[in-house]
């Protein structure tokens, strides 16, 4: 028989229960949370951060952000491209990659790729991204528009036909 709903017993019992279910749901929630985070987390480094994490970078997913550096792009067989990021410290990292780099790519360009660090020391990239800045200024009234300094900032963009921009 259950006691009456207003009596100490049965506020007891209601409290104890609703402790329990608290406290269930927060060891599924952090059951959860901590069971997949490793598995989920993105590391965004330099090559300077990457070279002193050393082996430990090895086998992680990360970001490697800096520059592409100049004379260090090669096209490899079939879609591989190869080239060496670079950062502010000069350090570089090798980056061998199949995906199908953005029209903008070229040397001395920002660019951020994700993948991760091999054994063999390069690192192996499933996504290439190229970052740029994003601010345009049109020119203002009765000001001239610099065509060779335009035609110049594509100098190493290939265009719809394969064929480099002069």
């Amino acid at each position: 028989m259950n006691p009456p709903p207003s009596s100490p017993r049965a506020a007891s019992r209601t409290r104890l229960l609703a402790g329990a279910a608290l406290l269930v749901a927060a060891a599924g929630f952090a059951l959860v949370t901590a069971g997949g985070i490793g598995e989920n987390l993105v590391y965004y480094w330099g090559p300077s951060e990457l070279h002193a994490a050393g082996h430990k970078a090895i086998g992680a997913t990360i970001r490697l952000g800096g520059q592409v550096a100049t004379g260090s792009v090669v096209q490899g067989q079939g879609s591989r491209l190869e080239f060496d990021v670079v950062d502010e410290e000069k350090r570089r990292v090798r980056v061998h990659t199949t995906s199908v780099p953005p029209q903008m790519f070229r040397e001395g360009i920002g660019v951020v790729v994700e993948g991760t660090m091999t054994r063999e020391g390069h690192f192996e990239s499933q996504r290439l991204l190229v970052s740029h800045g994003n601010e345009y200024r049109a020119p203002g009234e009765g000001e001239a528009v610099d065509a060779e300094k335009a035609i110049r900032s594509t100098q190493g963009l290939t265009g719809a036909e394969g064929k480099a921009a002069p």
